[in-house]
């Protein structure tokens, strides 16, 4: 068996110079963004008006990504309705910022609880009308699912990432069921959100980005099938299945949840 290649002081050298120019963007893609972002805070405290706030960081999120040069790309932007129930694909701490900037400022966004409390983004969140949903604690989890389904109700629309998180790996993850609930209940309709780029510009266990093009493409709504009523328990399951069918055809990825599936039954 050959010996592994000896990183000799030369190339160590060339390997740190060449990884300044990502470092020197990355501080400085962190730094815009921390700046920006405390600089809107107190306008967002003083601002009155929900939409208006959420009109606010929809600018800031275009303008941030533009200026640390990730181009992004939206695709069937006329294909939202509302009220509705998006889901899209999660791979990058990105995504939100993303969905943000891309999306009209009438969504309310689904996010796990634990954001909340994450200085400077935890108030932004609350601002602009976020949902926190609890993972962890099954009775506050219910109480905050009947929430969600009350306000979907009364015709709010709301963005879910079904995956609930992501990981290293490219693919798709199984979907969690609220966002399908909540719409068959609502007798919304589902529309899947294809996001394309951002873990490159932000992979997973990295903390430094990189510049980059991303893609946001709108795919058709789901609405439930013929011949079943909002009420029928089958609705969720044949919306999520539809909804992951057409992501999993948009992202050309791996079905990460059929591949678990098939390791558990061996």
């Amino acid at each position: 068996m050959a010996d592994p290649p000896q990183i000799t002081p030369r190339r160590a050298l060339a390997r740190a110079i060449g990884a300044i120019p990502h470092l020197a963007y990355g501080i400085y893609a962190w730094v815009l963004f921390a700046m920006l972002g405390a600089a809107s805070l107190p306008v967002l405290l003083l601002m009155p008006g929900l939409r208006r706030r959420r009109a606010l960081v929809r600018a800031l999120a275009r303008g941030i990504l533009r200026l640390v040069g990730m181009r992004v790309r939206l695709l069937g932007l006329d294909r939202i309705v509302s009220p509705c129930v998006v889901v899209a694909n999660h791979a990058s701490y990105l995504d939100g910022v993303v969905m943000a900037g891309a999306l009209p400022p009438h969504f309310s966004y689904v996010i796990k609880r634990e954001m909340s409390s994450v200085p400077l983004a935890g108030t932004m969140l609350r601002r602009i009308g976020a949902e926190f949903v609890e993972r962890q604690d099954r009775h506050r989890g219910a109480s905050d699912a009947r929430r969600l389904l009350r306000n979907a109700a009364l015709g709010q629309s709301l963005v879910f990432f079904p995956e609930g998180t992501f990981g290293a790996r490219v693919g798709l993850l199984r979907f969690h069921m609220g966002a399908f609930i909540a719409a068959a209940r609502a007798d919304l309709v589902v529309v899947p959100v294809a996001i394309r780029g951002t873990r490159a510009c932000l992979p997973p266990g990295h903390l430094l980005p990189f510049p980059g093009a991303i893609e946001i493409e709108v795919l058709a709504p789901l609405a439930r099938r013929a011949g079943l009523s909002a009420g029928d328990p089958g609705v969720p399951a044949a919306l999520r299945d539809a909804a992951r069918a057409a992501l999993l055809v948009a992202l050309g990825e791996p079905d990460l949840a059929l591949h678990e599936a098939r390791a558990g039954a061996l």
